[in-house]
């Protein structure tokens, strides 16, 4: 494994990381309903990989859609069904009970990948995933209830697809797994179609934030995944979303004045020390191996 490529792949998931963080912040400066945001992220989402698929095979693209196969098909109906219960679930439980049940990613991820591709993580990810574990539940602090059975159901549907999702791109590193996001998209919009039934309204702004979101920070995020999976471990990848549930509070409490709570700003900053302290490490001991 090249260790130059891997520190560019952990940059890139930092940095995707962070720049999805701002979706609570446009989330919550969206006015139109939960699926219709939905629908139009997905579409612009759909134009940015598209667009990119032609820059970079041109005639070919067609041809690298078609040859993703059963694997792109069935990545591309995980990462669906994620999109679609994660909505469902921040619309039918707490923010808290959401974070919570979304806080296991990295150890799904971790468990599934031990099992069918025996990728075992080592011991300095396995200690950032508790710490990060540990500042998630400081951020929740009290704010974890019961909830809506439905809610947690579908946060906890979301965590397995989106495992399942990272365990795939893994497995299939060597393929090009980009036309996997398209038939997302495909699967969001039919679906939020037919629940709306094609009432799609939304207004010019809320048009506007939607493209920002799907079409250039999904799009970043989106393709920063795929590559960066080629070169670490699915353990690792999922590990560096956490810096978006700890970075969202912080954005909508700079921007919106909506003040997070003394708990959500200690356990956010115990998750951030956490990734960027394996980051860290990992810098240093590819450093170490590369010096004379």
């Amino acid at each position: 494994m090249n260790p130059d490529m891997r520190r560019v792949a952990i940059l890139l998931m930092i940095t995707s990381s962070v720049v999805i963080s701002f979706s609570g912040l446009i989330v919550r400066l969206l006015e139109a309903l939960p699926l219709i945001m939905n629908f139009y992220r997905a579409l612009f989402l759909t134009c940015a990989v598209t667009v990119l698929l032609f820059l970079r095979y041109r005639r070919a693209a067609i041809v690298r859609v078609v040859g993703v196969g059963w694997p792109g098909i069935f990545a591309g109906a995980m990462l669906a069904g994620a999109a679609i219960t994660f909505l469902q679930s921040m619309t039918h439980t707490t923010v808290a009970n959401t974070l919570f049940v979304l806080a296991g990613i990295p150890f799904v991820t971790s468990g599934l990948a031990w099992m069918f591709l025996k990728e075992r993580p080592n011991r300095a990810t396995m200690v950032a995933m508790v710490v990060a574990f540990i500042g998630i539940l400081i951020m929740i602090g009290e704010g974890f209830t019961v909830g809506s059975v439905y809610g947690n159901v579908m946060a906890l549907l979301t965590t397995v697809f989106f495992s399942i999702y990272a365990v795939i791109l893994r497995a299939n590193r060597q393929t090009d797994m980009w036309p996997a996001i398209l038939i997302s998209t495909v699967i969001i919009m039919l679906t939020v179609a037919v629940m709306q039934r094609g009432e799609l309204t939304i207004s010019r702004h809320d048009l506007f934030l939607c493209m920002i979101w799907g079409g250039l920070m999904s799009g970043f995020t989106s393709a920063s995944f795929i590559v960066a999976s080629r070169h670490i471990v699915a353990a690792e990848l999922t590990i560096f979303m956490l810096l978006e549930f700890a970075l969202g509070p912080v954005w909508v409490w700079l921007f919106v004045n909506e003040i997070p709570s003394h708990w959500t700003l200690a356990g956010g900053a115990l998750v951030i020390l956490a990734v960027l302290g394996r980051s860290l490490l990992e810098f240093r001991s590819n450093h170490a191996a590369s010096a004379p």
